[in-house]
């Protein structure tokens, strides 16, 4: 079984990211730390900070993980 689609949404006006796993929100992230706990949450346990940063499995809108503000 392939892991779930993951959507980083571009940086809103506070520069939280809507992060999107498998067709559901499941919440703001403010940095890459967040975005871990999501997907850890999600079922991907074993991915940490530099999964989230170099993982193929997660497409970045809006700009790359180094983008947190609008």
């Amino acid at each position: 079984m392939s892991p779930p689609p993951v959507i980083v949404y571009p940086p809103d006006e506070q520069g939280g990211r809507r992060v999107r796993v498998d067709g559901t929100i499941l919440g703001l992230a403010y940095g890459i730390r967040d975005v871990t706990a999501f997907l850890q949450e999600a079922g991907l346990q074993e991915f940490d900070d530099m999964d989230v940063v170099r993982s193929g499995l997660i497409e970045w809108r809006g700009g790359g993980p180094e983008v947190w503000t609008h």
